[in-house]
């Protein structure tokens, strides 16, 4: 494997590009580093009412839409994020996975699945009564994920 560092100043922001022959476990490792690398940079401001919260985004169960903000769940509270799921998933950890057009959970912190073939799936997670509903296009993704696990 080689590694290679080209300047361009004219570049707003750095980017990284992985070239290879083919997808391997290799690769995707890399790209699994990079990404939780990027992701505890960023810091997630988590808001209820007039507080600031500030802590670990492992500690987060789910994020959803509810009308037209984000929540960030944990075991005993709900904040709101001032992110769109589609920008969420590019600064949480990995281990975060988008479930259904409106939730992206922490695969970490599944206690178990009940699968449903003509509707959505439910993830349920320990020691609390959330639930999330996983829609069948995302149920492949959810089962490998935790099959590498």
């Amino acid at each position: 494997m080689k590694i290679k560092i080209e300047v361009d100043p004219q570049l707003e922001k750095s980017e990284v590009i992985l070239r290879c022959p083919e997808i391997n476990n290799e690769v995707l490792n890399i790209q699994k580093q990079m990404m939780n690398m990027i992701s505890q940079k960023t810091k997630i401001i988590f808001y209820q009412k007039e507080k600031e919260f500030y802590f670990p985004v492992h500690k987060v169960l789910f994020f959803e839409t509810a009308g037209n903000v984000i929540e960030a769940h944990t075991a005993k509270n709900v904040f709101l994020v001032k992110y769109k799921l589609y920008e969420l998933e590019e600064i949480v950890p990995a281990y975060f996975l988008r479930v259904s057009k409106s939730a992206i959970l922490n695969a970490r912190e599944i206690y178990s699945i009940t699968k449903n073939l003509t509707a959505s799936s439910i993830v349920e997670f320990q020691n609390t009564h959330k639930k999330v509903y996983v829609s069948r296009n995302y149920y492949k993704i959810l089962k490998g994920a935790m099959e590498r696990r």
